[in-house]
């Protein structure tokens, strides 16, 4: 049975320092998942943004709405209807 350290010789690995180009590696990888994060946590903030810009809006044209509503029902209610003529 061989031992790690023999198939490690065997694979021309070498297990005591890494390469450049595996710490250049690492780096890129660790700054794209940073900046993936950071990515995410700005999308989540805009979507939250939206969502409360939305519900005050709605408030808003709610408001509007039933403010109509009010004026517009004593002035409804004051036409007169128009006779007709009974035979």
């Amino acid at each position: 049975m061989l031992l790690v350290a023999e198939l490690d010789k065997m694979a021309g690995k070498k297990s005591a320092e890494p390469s450049p180009e595996s710490i250049a590696r690492a780096n890129r990888q660790r700054l794209a998942a940073e900046e993936g994060a950071r990515a995410m946590a700005d999308v989540e903030q805009r979507a939250i943004a939206v969502r409360k810009n939305m519900e005050r809006l709605r408030a808003l044209r709610e408001a509007r709405d039933a403010d109509e509503i009010k004026t517009a029902l004593p002035v409804a209610m004051t036409r007169k209807r128009k006779k007709t003529l009974s035979r």
